[in-house]
């Protein structure tokens, strides 16, 4: 499947979760505004529940691409729910994984779409801030696309780490800050002091979106395959 594939069914599959998990839980979105109508936009959350790669399409009015591990669709659950929803497979055993993730999310970017990245890099289990990856940074220089930073809150309440079943009926927010151009930096793509200082800035508004403790270490990642781990894309 090429990027072009993933998210074909996106507005069937919005159509069928955003009914449910407005049922079942109250969402609230605030700042739709800075997402950009039209455009590439890079999509940067924080992450702290295996919900939160549902309820984010699920919130956007537009079509949002990221980038998973192949094996998902080893599986029946998740083979054809995380395309549909935007998932571009790919694998991950070999050396050049990480050029391969990133050369997909700049097609996507470059065609004018939005794509999502959480910058974190996996999921946070102690439901703290992690310091960010330069992958979202890279891309935004790369492309010339801003960087829109999201709060996300109560997916974890609803599904914490380890559970085998959502809660019903509880509260999450999604928060959509200002987007961070980074045009002034472009002349400065492969410079780290830069890429830092841009990752930097997302971090921190995220945090304010979000609420957060921030921590200036990198998240651990846990041997567990969880689904939220899609939308990453790592560099140093």
């Amino acid at each position: 499947m090429g990027d072009r594939d993933a998210g074909q069914l996106h507005e069937v599959a919005k159509a069928v979760l955003r009914p449910v998990f407005t049922f079942f839980t109250r969402v609230k979105v605030q700042g739709q505004e800075h997402v950009p109508t039209t455009g590439g936009a890079l999509i940067c959350p924080n992450h702290v529940s295996v919900l939160d790669s549902f309820f984010l399409p699920a919130a956007l009015e537009r079509r949002i691409t990221y980038v998973g591990k192949a094996e998902y669709l080893d599986s029946w659950k998740t083979k054809y729910l995380f395309p549909a929803m935007g998932m571009i497979p790919i694998d991950r055993s070999g050396g050049d994984a990480s050029r391969a993730a990133l050369d997909a999310a700049a097609s996507v970017l470059e065609r004018g779409e939005l794509f999502g990245i959480y910058p974190e890099g996996t999921r946070s289990r102690s439901g703290k801030l992690h310091k960010g990856h330069t992958g979202a940074a890279r891309l935004a220089l790369r492309t010339g696309c801003p960087i829109i930073p999201v709060g996300i809150q109560g997916t974890v309440d609803i599904m914490p780490p380890d559970a085998k079943v959502p809660k019903l009926f509880g509260y999450v927010r999604l928060r959509f800050g200002r987007p961070i151009d980074v045009k002034r930096y472009v002349d400065r793509p492969d410079d780290r002091l830069v890429l830092r200082q841009i990752t930097d800035e997302l971090m921190y508004e995220i945090r304010e979106l979000s609420g957060q403790e921030y921590v200036d270490e990198y998240a651990t990642k846990k041997s567990e395959a969880l689904p939220a781990e899609t939308a990453v894309i790592r560099s140093a």
